[in-house]
Order: C-alpha cells, then structure tokens, then sequence
C-alpha cells in the first residue's frame, strides 16, 4: 500500500528517527529515502518531508517581538481557517492559555501546516506538529514532554 501523504513520511520519520534518544543512529537523507521508499513511501512525498523539515529549521527564532505579546489576539487568514477547524485552532489556544505553546511556536506551527498542503487537518495531525515544532525548538524540553503526555495518553477526553 503507498502511502502518499507528507504528513504520514514525517510522522513516521518523528517516531523512528527524531525522537530516537539513541544519537548514534544518525542516518543521512539517501539512507533515510531508501529505508522509507521500503516502508512503502512515494519518493516525492519523502522529497516534500525533508523540505518541510529544512524549513522548519529554518523558521524564525522564537524571540520575534511582533508575535510575542501574550494578550494580542490571533486572526486567522481565510486559507487558514479552511484547513483549520475550530477543533484545531481552539486546541491551540488552549496550549497557550497552559503555557505548552508560545505564540511564536504557534506561528511556526500555522506556518508548517500550511506548508503540507493537504485540503484540512484534524486534530490528531496538529498534536503531531506542534511535537515537531516543540522538538525542533532549543529550551522547550519541557513544553515538549508536557505535548507528549497529550498525544500519547489516550485517556485524554475532550478539552475545552
């Protein structure tokens, strides 16, 4: 079965590569395209997640003061709320309102998710994201383990 979302190759990557404590199993991108080819990926989807995942090293650092005020108010543009739902974006809110996510995380966050390309996203791809973002940002240990409890402990009911 090919599986062809850019999502699917990064959360496969994030569960078997970048969450691996195990620094020595650092493989390079040719190995890593050949391994997920084999799990069945299309080489473009992968092509498309090693993108995605320079740019999200590349996006800004955290410290933008245009988007650091605690109190200003999101609004979001009209392509945004089409792939958002209010599920995924109150899920947002809520991670700022318990201090897991910054409002510039939260810009990195739309930033990546828009940068899929898929027609929506739910809930569960957005859990997914915002691990990567959090992962990816040096000094958010905490905000990330705190994510992590969130997407992995399934006793979690509906947060309002």
């Amino acid at each position: 079965m090919m599986k062809e979302n850019v999502l699917d190759v990064l959360m496969y990557l994030f569960e078997n590569y970048l969450d691996d404590d195990d620094n020595e199993s650092e493989a390079d991108r040719d190995t890593l395209t050949v391994e997920l080819e084999e799990a069945g990926f299309a080489k473009h989807e992968i092509n498309r997640a090693f993108d995605w995942l320079e740019n999200l090293a590349k996006n800004p650092p955290d410290n933008e003061p245009a988007i650091s005020q605690r109190d200003a108010l999101r609004v979001y543009a009209a392509p945004e709320l089409e792939k958002l739902s209010v599920e995924c974006r109150g899920f947002m809110q809520y991670l700022e309102n318990i201090g897991i996510l910054e409002p510039a995380q939260r810009e990195v966050v739309i930033d990546r998710i828009m940068a899929l390309g898929n027609a929506e996203i739910d809930l569960e791809q957005v859990k997914w994201i915002i691990l990567m973002v959090l992962f990816n940002r040096p000094g958010q240990e905490d905000a990330y383990a705190r994510m992590e409890e969130l997407v992995f402990d399934e006793s979690l009911g509906v947060m309002h």
